[in-house]
């Protein structure tokens, strides 16, 4: 008898934890309207201008390709200071130390942040020879080749909506290159267009490569415990890998400039820009600037919430690079690139649908679990 009440009591002990710890895992992974979330998106937004000043620098007279790629990543200097500010206020919170980024995760993000600057590298020399209403619609590829690294890297499981999305985003290039005369600029042969046209495709890849593997580095080397690991990670913790991976993609730069004596051309170039030595430079700080809200804003985005919707904002950026480049830069929209913006936008929107499908059904799901996991508990208390 003692022994049926201790199995009992066992059996109660065993059922009565399993409330206690399953709500730990039934929160959804993804925080979609938190304030974080919608600061992160308008530092994306924000950094808009970045594509527009990159071809502004193509346009009059600038040609140094890693220079020009330096300012997509030079921008990292600017988050020392909050770093250092948000280091010091946390020294209460379990000290600094605590913190700072894991060793192999400092050596994950700065061998991510030099395959970026090649990645950037790769996008410049598409920029040169493209409009930016073209090179912004073939950029858009990158969340279908994100889908697949993601579905490769960190288990993503590609819905009908996905797949759908995927095949859109193909098309609206493809579009693009059986018309390339709608957005080869006068005066460039065809050879030079279809080579940046592909450019700007390996450049899309490589970006979607990235993203994953960042997100993937994160979850293996950045892991928390206890109750912090419900919670996103700090944005401290952003700050660091974005000014990790800029320093390591400006170092790769710099290498690259040195090569091309890209050092002792920029005086001579600047004398010969365009709008004058003055706005040469200011084109690049501006340039730096907005790149950098823009990389700080997707870099938020993978790490606190996911690499999707962080290639989910770069789709959105879509539509307003292009109303950007034709207001200022008086670029041709033509019916073959409205064909492509459409089917682009089209992928993103069912992409988009589809990924909240999928959530309500998980909650669905887990809603119903926890159902039978509360009946399972009711028909043992009451045969005991």
């Amino acid at each position: 008898m003692a022994t049926r009440k201790a199995s009992a009591s066992e059996s109660m002990q065993d059922i009565s934890d399993v409330p206690t710890t399953q709500p730990s895992t039934s929160p959804p992974r993804h925080h979609w309207p938190s304030p974080l979330v919608i600061f992160r998106t308008c530092l994306v937004l924000l950094g808009a201008g970045g594509p527009l000043l990159l071809r502004v620098y193509f346009v009059h007279g600038g040609n140094r390709l890693w220079l020009s790629t330096m300012m997509q990543l030079s921008g990292w200097p600017l988050l020392l200071p909050p770093i250092c500010v948000s280091l010091f206020r946390s020294r209460r919170e379990g000290g600094i130390t605590s913190h700072l980024l894991p060793t192999r995760l400092v050596g994950a993000v700065a061998l991510l942040g030099g395959f970026f600057a090649v990645a950037c590298y790769v996008y410049s020399l598409g920029a040169q020879a493209l409009p930016v209403s073209t090179s912004s619609l073939l950029l858009a590829t990158q969340l279908a080749f994100n889908a697949v690294f993601a579905f490769l890297f960190v288990g993503l499981r590609l819905t009908p909506f996905s797949a759908n999305a995927v095949v859109l985003l193909v098309i609206g290039p493809a579009v693009l290159g059986m018309g390339p005369s709608s957005g080869k600029p006068a005066g460039e042969d065809s050879r030079t267009y279809w080579i940046g046209f592909f450019e700007t495709i390996a450049a899309a890849a490589m970006i979607g490569l990235v993203l994953p593997l960042i997100e993937f580095a994160m979850s293996r080397y950045g892991r928390r415990s206890g109750p912090a690991a419900r919670k996103p990670p700090p944005y401290v913790t952003v700050m660091q890998i974005q000014a990790l991976m800029g320093a390591a993609g400006t170092v790769v730069c710099l290498l690259g400039m040195a090569i091309k004596s890209d050092f002792q051309a920029m005086a001579r170039e600047a004398d010969q820009f365009g709008l004058g030595r003055t706005k040469h430079y200011l084109v690049f700080v501006f340039e730096a600037v907005s790149w950098q809200l823009f990389n700080l804003g997707i870099m938020g985005l993978i790490i606190c919430v996911s690499s999707l919707l962080a290639g989910i904002m770069i789709a959105v950026l879509l539509p307003l690079t292009q109303v950007l480049a034709v207001i200022f830069l008086h670029e041709k929209f033509d019916g073959t690139k409205g064909i492509a913006l459409v089917l682009s936008l089209w992928g993103f929107v069912s992409y988009l649908y589809g990924e909240n499908v999928q959530k309500k059904m998980e909650a669905k799901k887990s809603e119903q679990q926890m159902a039978n996991i509360s009946g399972d508990q009711e028909s043992i208390t009451r045969s005991l």
